[in-house]
């Protein structure tokens, strides 16, 4: 596709309001803001607060907060994914009408059981209720795959193929305990919200192939894809809100951007404050990622 018929770029950050915005977050809110800016693009901020067992009361709106502290607001209002759950339900209803989708019935000690008995990858949906429940009530809704690989470029980690029959199974989309998954949820939301370039953490690379089949049964396009590198703790893991990730300290700006960009693979800018620090790092990160 030639430069003028490229849609304009719109990126966004979608935080989980399952706890304070932590270095792995503030990562990706920096990498996505920079990588929009240095495109002449849109940046959007999205609460995806659709977990109520698991999200904070009032982290949202805390998140939001922090972020302006680090020089971050929305370009256009800020969209709550709470406000979306008719849109979420109507869709998973039709895509089970269009037989894209179906009702399952089974739970983790059914499939289990299936694998003990049959043998076969324990991680990977059977299609036990493919062709109809045999009469138990649907748990929960699923996405209907098939064997075509669904394949990928991401702009750092390179092409990604995966067979979502084989290595999958078909995955579910409306959990059971009624609420939207987050495939489904996610798909949807940057569809609607125009979103051509998503820029997250690479722990996300393997539900892409996922969002992307998701996408083509909706009929929506396919973004750009720039997975980076996970910020990780003393133990060599991912830092996350559920594994109690130290939030970081909004009193304190510089130090922590300073730090979100070495862990972006940068030299330490030594900017004397907010405004100064993005001006020095967006023509940094053009060279790196501007047209990448």
């Amino acid at each position: 596709m030639s430069e003028s018929l490229k849609p304009a770029y719109r990126g966004r950050f979608a935080p989980s309001p399952t706890g304070l915005l932590h270095a792995g977050s503030l990562l990706a809110a920096l990498a996505s803001w920079l990588d929009a800016r240095v495109h002449d693009g849109t940046w959007l901020i999205r609460i995806e607060d659709i977990d109520p067992p698991r999200d904070i009361p009032g982290a949202g709106e805390k998140i939001i907060e922090t972020l302006s502290r680090f020089g971050f607001e929305s370009d256009e209002p800020v969209l709550w994914q709470h406000d979306r759950l008719d849109a979420y339900r109507d869709t998973a209803a039709r895509l089970v009408s269009e037989g894209k989708a179906f009702g399952c019935a089974c739970s983790r000690h059914d499939i289990a059981e299936w694998h003990r008995i049959h043998g076969g990858d324990p991680s990977v949906y059977p299609g036990i209720c493919r062709n109809g429940t045999g009469g138990r009530k649907p748990r929960a809704i699923r996405f209907r795959v098939d064997s075509e690989p669904v394949s990928f470029t991401d702009r750092r980690l390179g092409t990604l193929s995966q067979n979502l029959e084989k290595e999958l199974g078909d995955f579910v989309i409306w959990r059971a305990d009624g609420l939207p998954a987050y495939q489904l949820a996610v798909v949807m939301d940057d569809g609607l919200q125009g979103v051509t370039d998503i820029v997250r953490g690479e722990d996300l690379y393997g539900n892409t192939p996922r969002q992307i089949a998701l996408q083509r049964a909706l009929g929506l396009p396919t973004p750009r894809y720039l997975h980076l590198p996970l910020v990780l703790n003393d133990r060599g893991e991912k830092l996350s809100k559920q594994g109690g990730a130290t939030p970081v300290d909004p009193e304190s700006p510089l130090i922590e951007l300073e730090r979100a960009w070495r862990s972006l693979g940068f030299g330490t800018l030594g900017a004397d404050s907010v405004p100064a620090f993005l001006r020095t790092a967006l023509p940094l990160w053009r060279e790196v990622w501007g047209n990448r």
